[in-house]
């Protein structure tokens, strides 16, 4: 075995986010100088994938409520987008680069995670192919830039889970759920509608298409501020609502379920919704995002 260091590029930068390191720095210290830290410390938050120019600040939203003076390991769960995968997979290199500073990989709790048995191994292309943890990765350089050398990741991919899978996962991180030093990043947008998507639910009584999107969506978010999974389960299979980080939602609600049971004290609360833009005919298209905290009392 070769000890050399093996690094993920930030393969989005420069199309999905500017490349530049300083341009980047100023973009997310403006979104992020707008928004309130109402909910901090945050144990785990919720924020979309998309290209900072659409979600760049509703993500602030989420971010603003991390502390980075507790936060040691940074669990971040994104949706499988380019390979079909039953279970959860996990990274092969050693880095995470960003165009800010290198994020380093936890090898100790990735052992742990190995050990269980029930994690693929993403190769290095669809580690790069994929997006959806990418696009934290800035994020959560910026918002843990004062103590940049004292924290590490741990990169979760996860595939299309049943609901018992969700179950199994969610008690697995249930224990790394209840250490105050941990924090996880659930990366999800949430509806996408339009042909392009072969999505067009639409109820009339709430008028324009975009009003009938956000009804939708704002159902859904408040399932997930009951923190109730099988609700959670229930929703997505009357409205197929295309939320596409609903296996990882629904990984951190059967967590909260688990820690619940045993007595820990917690609230989720989405901080900001929005739409990549309104949708009022058929041809339109959007995108919804949410930014959202949860916090342990």
């Amino acid at each position: 075995m070769s000890n050399r260091v093996v690094c993920r590029e930030a393969s989005h930068a420069g199309s999905w986010y500017t490349a530049s390191g300083p341009q980047l720095n100023a973009q997310l210290e403006g979104w992020l100088s707008q928004v309130q830290s109402t909910k901090r410390p945050a144990r785990a938050i919720i924020a979309p994938h998309a290209g900072y120019t659409y979600c760049g600040s509703c993500a602030a939203h989420a971010y603003k409520q991390v502390d980075p003076s507790i936060t040691r390991r940074i669990f971040i769960l994104g949706p499988s987008h380019h390979v079909p995968l039953s279970r959860c997979a996990l990274s092969s290199v050693d880095i995470y680069r960003t165009p800010l500073y290198d994020l380093r990989i936890d090898q100790k709790i990735y052992g742990e995670l190995w050990k269980t048995g029930m994690f693929e191994r993403m190769t290095l292309q669809t580690d790069e192919d994929e997006h959806s943890i990418e696009m934290h990765l800035p994020y959560t350089a910026k918002a843990m830039e004062s103590h940049k050398d004292e924290f590490t990741i741990i990169p979760v991919l996860v595939g299309a889970l049943s609901e018992s899978k969700e179950q199994e996962f969610g008690k697995l991180f249930s224990k790394y759920l209840a250490d105050p030093s941990n924090l996880f990043v659930v990366s999800s947008d949430f509806c996408h509608w339009g042909q392009r998507f072969r999505y067009s639910y639409y109820d009339e009584s709430q008028g324009e298409i975009y009003r009938s999107i956000e009804h939708l969506d704002k159902m859904g978010m408040n399932i997930i501020e009951q923190l109730d999974p099988v609700s959670f389960s229930n929703y997505l299979k009357k409205y197929h609502n295309t939320i596409c980080g609903r296996h990882p939602i629904g990984v951190l609600l059967n967590a909260i379920t688990e820690l619940q049971k045993n007595g820990m004290n917690m609230s989720f609360s989405f901080l900001n919704y929005a739409q990549s833009s309104q949708c009022r005919n058929w041809q339109d298209s959007s995108v919804s995002y949410a930014a959202g905290a949860l916090t342990v009392h």
